[in-house]
């Protein structure tokens, strides 16, 4: 398996979002914990907090936003 500079293998993060919409980086050898699911994205570290980036424009919880 190759590893990058810093340690990591090329998928060693995937993204998760739980039912607020709220965005997480989750290490891809570790079990999705209760409450979050897999959104399909999965890479380095900085090809998922990219991803990130682009997805999650509004930080506020979903409950706050449909409030609105």
């Amino acid at each position: 398996m190759n590893r990058t500079s810093t340690g990591e293998a090329p998928s060693d993060f995937c993204v998760v979002v739980n039912d607020e919409g709220q965005y997480s980086l989750w290490r891809s050898d570790l079990p999705i914990p209760g409450g979050w699911r897999e959104t399909g994205m999965a890479g380095n570290r900085q090809a998922c907090i990219d991803y990130v980036d682009q997805v999650w424009t509004d930080m506020r919880p979903a409950s706050l936003r449909q409030r609105q």
